[in-house]
């Protein structure tokens, strides 16, 4: 997508790993200018430069989206190099993997500050420049724990709750004041990425994500797609569909199967290796978009192809229950 004859410039927060790392990728395979956000200054450079090798324009910026002046002043510095921003992505993200009990204060306020409040400030500062406009696309990557919380992860669950209810209720009100401004929310599976080896964990186990796990790739696919189909929401993966609906339908059947298996689904009974985590500062080195489960984790959903190719697929069905349905007639007249 562009705007006029001009590729489009997409901001991506959590830009420099994980889905962040992937999305921007996506969109610069595309030709976007892409303007990255994130807390590592070597790897954000890094993330930069895998953008410009796939055909992207890039701005990277060093900033916590859990600072909203540092969010803002990184929004006037892309549209200062790139252009005016068409699509704002919040993928930034932190969690502790811990029992409740086992939670400080600090780390909940910084897991909020992160996760939540820094999905805020991105969103405030895509809304300032996007309704002087008329236009333009704010998605949040969710997850579906923005529905469904789990043990040993409170504080993620907390915020991604947060981030759902803060944007239905911006939803609305872009709707009473008819803005023409675009916002939907990506729930997520589990995917392929850094965070399960970055996390901070008091849990003494190594953390996985609960399986099936997908690639990061595929969630890139799924947000990009988001960012143009117009939709509400967009679920990447049968597992978010799942446990979404689930819980809907029978929160108390959810209750019972986490007692366990939220127990034994997110660890890996290796031990944690003792390593700083990236709650407060960002680690060493440069993973890129993914983690350590490249052997197991799928690059494919039947899911979200049917969800990107439903329009064509229904009319594919509706076209072979009428050729049936003739035939059938056909054959008996």
């Amino acid at each position: 997508m562009s705007q006029g004859s001009r590729p489009e410039v997409v901001v991506v927060t959590g830009a420099s790993a994980g889905v962040g790392r992937a999305v921007a990728c996506e969109f610069a395979r595309h030709g976007a200018r892409v303007g990255l956000i994130a807390r590592g200054h070597e790897r954000l450079q890094t993330a930069a430069a895998e953008v410009r090798t796939l055909g992207g324009q890039a701005c990277p910026v060093v900033a916590d989206v859990a600072d909203a002046d540092a969010v803002e002043a990184a929004a006037e510095r892309i549209e200062e190099e790139l252009g005016p921003i068409g699509v704002w992505i919040n993928s930034a993200m932190v969690t502790v993997f811990a029992p409740v009990s086992e939670v400080s204060a600090e780390e909940y306020r910084r897991v909020t500050q992160v996760t939540y409040l820094g999905t805020v400030h991105g969103t405030l500062a895509a809304m300032r420049r996007m309704r002087a406009r008329n236009r333009g696309t704010i998605v949040q990557v969710g997850s579906a724990l923005a529905y469904r919380a789990i043990p040993l992860q409170s504080a993620y669950c907390a915020a991604k709750f947060a981030v759902r209810g803060f944007t239905d209720s911006l939803r609305v009100e872009l709707m009473h004041d008819r803005c023409a401004v675009d916002l939907v929310m990506v729930q997520l599976s589990a995917f392929n990425t850094p965070q399960f080896d970055w996390a901070r964990n008091k849990v003494g186990e190594r953390a996985q994500p609960v399986p099936p796990i997908f690639q990061p790739e595929l969630a890139a696919r799924g947000i990009r797609y988001a960012a143009y189909a117009g939709r509400r929401e967009v679920c990447v993966g049968w597992p978010a569909v799942r446990t979404i609906w689930g819980n809907k339908l029978a929160p108390w059947a959810a209750d019972l199967k986490l007692r366990k298996a939220g127990y034994e689904g997110q660890t890996t009974g290796e031990p944690q290796p003792a390593r700083p985590g990236n709650l407060f500062d960002p680690p060493p080195g440069d993973p890129g978009a993914h983690g350590r489960f490249d052997d197991t984790a799928r690059d494919a959903s039947l899911q979200l192809f049917w969800t990107m190719h439903r329009a064509p697929i229904a009319a594919v069905l509706i076209a072979t229950v009428l050729a049936s349905a003739g035939l059938a007639w056909w054959a008996v007249s």
